[in-house]
């Protein structure tokens, strides 16, 4: 069985899948008389077309280190964003694009950190480390299902 081990999630090594969103640096623009900072346009969210931007609340599973991937999905029809709403670390696990998955990466991302996957990009469920797994989730809402599942032919290990 492949293992596949942990990298730090950055804004460089996740580019080909998407975006982090994360409150870094000094913000785009203050606000409310200086009393907040806002961190402008931080994801290429695309909805294709005829559909509506979407925020749905998920509540995941914690899972445990090892994990044993068996399932990726994609959104073929738009983008997703998952925010975590909640303080703890959370893997962030992606395949490199094609009709089937290719190489899988696995990401810690920290507290506060979320990613917004592109469209069309393989990713794995929502993976908490633990509970609550709280996360808003914002993608696309439309006529059509924009949900793949592709069951992985041999299970992989994610591993510190």
């Amino acid at each position: 069985m492949e293992h596949i081990r942990i990298k730090p999630l950055t804004s460089e090594t996740f580019a080909p899948f998407g975006d982090v969103l994360q409150a870094s640096g000094a913000p785009d623009r203050l606000l409310n008389f200086g009393t907040c900072g806002r961190f402008h346009d931080r994801a290429r969210l695309d909805f294709g077309a005829g559909g509506r931007a979407g925020i749905s609340i998920f509540d995941a599973e914690a899972r445990d280190l090892p994990y044993r991937l068996e399932l990726v999905e994609r959104h073929p029809d738009g983008s997703q964003a998952f925010m975590p709403m909640h303080s703890h670390d959370w893997l962030v696990i992606v395949a490199e694009a094609g009709e089937t998955p290719g190489q899988i990466h696995a990401f810690r991302a920290g507290p506060g950190r979320g990613v917004n996957f592109l469209r069309g990009t393989w990713h794995a469920v929502l993976t908490p480390l633990h509970n609550p797994g709280l996360f808003a989730v914002v993608d696309r809402i439309g006529d059509t299902r924009n949900h793949e599942e592709f069951p992985l032919p041999q299970p992989v290990m994610i591993v510190e």
